[in-house]
């Protein structure tokens, strides 16, 4: 009688061995004197830094959505790990946290070693722009539950913030003034409009020339690492907003405490070209709670630290805190 392997039902842990050789260079270059050990062992394992009085550990937790579906089919993978890695770190600086350590958990249907080396080189390389280390990871080679070349990705980043500083709500009071801090692009999310906008209803390919450039390449910009910025200018900041999944709308009110609300001059939003495109074919108010609109972060600043944030990085005022019932007002 015949015998099956688990190569015979579709898994290559051969190859699975393989990967893990491969990208172990890419994941050394993200350690700092923190990590203990490396690579194989049953969980990673990250020494605490010291110099907290009272720390405490944050998490955070996400994915890149139906963006993914965009890179399979351009067989583009440079940059989805990059997404990854921001979408979650990007969180945990929100609550004045410092990321430490990030985890990725990727699934595929069949392991190609050629794909998921480039997944991994993107969170990587997001990793050291970030400053915490990629300690562990998950790949689960899963045939019938994933079409060959489908994959899915989630990660998971830890960081550690002083007790006292995590709530920023108490911060935050009227007088206080808005400042946006530029995406980079459409960054992770809204992609299930995305795709439905432009190539169901207006029929574009990946090669359709917006500003001179494919649009494949303006919708798989990754998203942008706010993590170096925040360490920068954490001191004369109140509160800050990731403009994620939501929008601004959504958003800026995890900032707001009950006794204020938010302005936001609609005239001062630089926005890009791709959202001007969306906007001909997609309400406004649909726009303002699904896409960034241009801003990857707003700070909550009080009006005598606004010239220093504005002279160190790239952001620009766009609105002001009242008082008043916690909302967001676009005017």
């Amino acid at each position: 009688m015949s015998t099956l392997s688990y190569k015979d039902a579709g898994v290559d842990v051969d190859v699975g061995n393989l990967f893990i050789e491969k990208i172990k260079p890419l994941v050394k270059s993200t350690f700092d004197s923190n990590v203990i050990g490396g690579i194989g062992s049953f969980a990673g394992m990250y020494e605490l830094p010291t110099g907290y009085k009272n720390p405490v550990i944050l998490g955070a937790t996400d994915g890149v959505g139906t963006k993914l579906k965009l890179a399979i089919e351009s067989k583009k993978y440079d940059t989805i790990g990059i997404d990854l890695v921001a979408m979650c770190v990007n969180d945990i600086i929100c609550n004045f946290g410092t990321p430490l350590f990030f985890l990725d958990y990727y699934a595929t249907g069949k392991l190609d070693i050629e794909v998921s080396t480039a997944i991994i080189k993107g969170i990587a390389q997001a990793c050291k722009e970030s400053q915490c280390s990629l300690i562990g990871g998950e790949t689960a080679e899963m045939p019938n539950m994933y079409r060959d070349k489908d994959f899915d990705l989630a990660g998971f980043s830890v960081g550690i913030a002083e007790k006292n500083e995590v709530d920023r709500l108490s911060h935050v009071k009227a007088g206080d003034i808005l400042i946006a801090l530029k995406s980079s692009g459409i960054h992770s999310n809204g992609y299930s409009l995305v795709r439905k906008l432009f190539f169901n209803k207006l029929g574009y390919t990946f090669e359709t020339l917006i500003d001179g450039k494919p649009l494949i390449d303006t919708l798989l910009t990754p998203t942008k690492l706010y993590v170096k910025i925040f360490k920068k200018l954490k001191n004369k900041i109140n509160a800050l907003a990731h403009i994620t999944g939501g929008g601004i709308i959504e958003n800026l009110p995890r900032v707001l405490p009950k006794h204020v609300h938010a302005v936001l001059y609609k005239n001062k939003i630089e926005t890009l070209r791709i959202f001007d495109i969306m906007s001909e074919h997609v309400s406004e108010s649909e726009m303002y709670r699904t896409f960034n609109m241009g801003i990857g972060m707003i700070l909550v600043v009080s009006p005598e630290n606004v010239d220093y944030i504005l002279s160190n990085s790239n952001g620009y005022i766009v609105g002001e805190i009242k008082e008043g019932q916690k909302k967001i007002m676009l005017k």
